[in-house]
């Protein structure tokens, strides 16, 4: 009993450090765009979204429910599992935030709970359909509904000011931007401090301490909430500057438009137990508003990058997890092993990250290698431009350099005519 005790402690110990990674790794879900359009300073920014996200902690255990008794089936699995989740989840989280890549926290820690489980208990731990409808289906449809709702909107935004001062409608829309910013916190803290408190509901009822379909206690909702809110008040700036100006430059109305629609996608599938990825959801806004203004441009190297990393999640988290199983199954040498090598593994991904530090002082600044390159021209601009006519600036400079190349005749001597000869 002792043993299961430690190991229950070292469980929830562990679930609130990935809580606290998801904080640092989400912040950009909410503040990106706030910090990139200058509507708030960067600390006041991580600091307000941090606040508001302890809140959301509180406002529904929708998602958890889903985690604690949805994904995997509870009878035999193992207090060790959850720890090997736990483990492959915070080490994909660190990978991706040491990249700079806006992965999804939420499906890092799915696919480190399904690989353990599989390890543990074979497939049929797993349960497919909750996995489908609850996961991969709002995974593929989320971002799309929110890029193209934030795409829509910014058109809508640029259509109905078109004939007033940008400059005379900036302040409202920044106003606008920093409630819309504190709308997607709230949701985030809604939806992603859930799936810790799921996880350590679980391993509350793995360990004999709960029964299943519980809801999670109160200690765990507040410490939930306590984890995901200081993580988020550390800022994860690399991937804020990725976020913010690695998939496209926003104007005021973009920011407003992106986070309007992300928060409202996130808090619909807080209400319906949809456990999707906040940061897939907003980074497809950040996107549909890039596209949404004239002349705005999605910087779709970046934007593959992450697709690459939103597909290697699972799959990711889910190997390492189940290496970590496998190497629990040994008993406490196995155990130990895995916690050496989780704080091994952080320890190096930290250092790695302080050979070119990002923080709150250089988030915005291009003054970075990591700054991205500009976009070649797609076929449509280069075909509107072969034919469009040169303007009149050009033709004029033009002439005048062509007077001065070719030179004209110099001008001939006169010749006198002959002297008539004397006979």
């Amino acid at each position: 009993m002792e043993h299961i005790t430690l190991l229950l402690a070292i469980v929830v110990v562990t679930a609130l450090v990935f809580d606290f990674t998801n904080g640092f790794h989400d912040t950009a879900n909410a503040m990106a765009t706030t910090i990139s359009t200058g509507a708030l300073k960067p600390k006041t920014a991580v600091a307000m979204s941090a606040a508001l996200n302890l809140v959301g902690a509180f406002l529904s255990v929708e998602v958890a429910k889903t985690i604690s008794g949805g994904i995997i089936d509870e009878k035999g699995i193992r207090t060790e599992v959850i720890f090997a989740a736990l483990v492959g989840a915070i080490l994909w989280n660190l990978l991706t935030w040491l990249l700079g890549l806006p992965s999804s926290s939420s499906h890092a820690l799915f696919g480190g709970l399904i690989g353990a489980a599989v390890m543990s208990a074979g497939w049929g731990s797993v349960n497919g359909s909750t996995v489908v409808t609850k996961v991969l289906l709002p995974a593929v449809a989320a971002p799309i509904v929110a890029g193209v709702a934030a795409m829509l909107a910014t058109k809508l935004t640029y259509r109905i000011n078109r004939n007033t001062d940008p400059k005379a409608t900036a302040k409202g829309y920044r106003a606008g931007q920093i409630a819309s910013a504190g709308l997607v916190s709230l949701a985030h803290g809604t939806n992603d401090a859930q799936k810790t408190m799921g996880i350590i509901t679980l391993a509350l009822v793995t360990g004999g301490v709960l029964h299943p379909g519980a809801n999670p206690p109160l200690w765990v909702i507040v410490s939930a909430g306590l984890a995901i809110a200081m993580g988020t008040y550390l800022g994860g700036w690399r991937i804020i500057r990725t976020m913010g100006k690695g998939l496209t430059e926003l104007r005021p109305p973009q920011g407003f438009a992106a986070q309007t629609g992300a928060a409202t996608v996130i808090l619909a599938s807080s209400h319906i137990g949809f456990s999707l990825s906040t940061t897939q959801v907003c980074s497809g806004s950040v996107m549909g508003a890039g596209l949404g203004r004239k002349g705005g441009v999605v910087r779709w190297s970046t934007a593959s990058r992450m697709a690459v990393a939103w597909v290697l999640t699972l799959p990711a988290a889910g190997l390492v997890g189940a290496g970590a199983e496998f190497l629990t199954q040994q008993g406490t040498w196995g155990i130990a092993a895995v916690a050496i090598l989780l704080i091994a593994g952080s320890g190096v991904i930290w250092k790695l990250s302080r050979r070119q530090p990002v923080d709150h002082h250089n988030v915005t600044s291009d003054a970075i290698d990591e700054t991205p390159v500009a976009e070649p021209a797609g076929v449509i601009t280069t075909a509107i431009a072969a034919v469009t006519p040169p303007p009149t600036t050009g033709i004029a400079a033009a002439a005048a350099d062509l007077k001065a190349t070719i030179q004209s005749p110099a001008p001939v001597a006169p010749v006198d005519p002959p002297t008539p000869a004397t006979v």
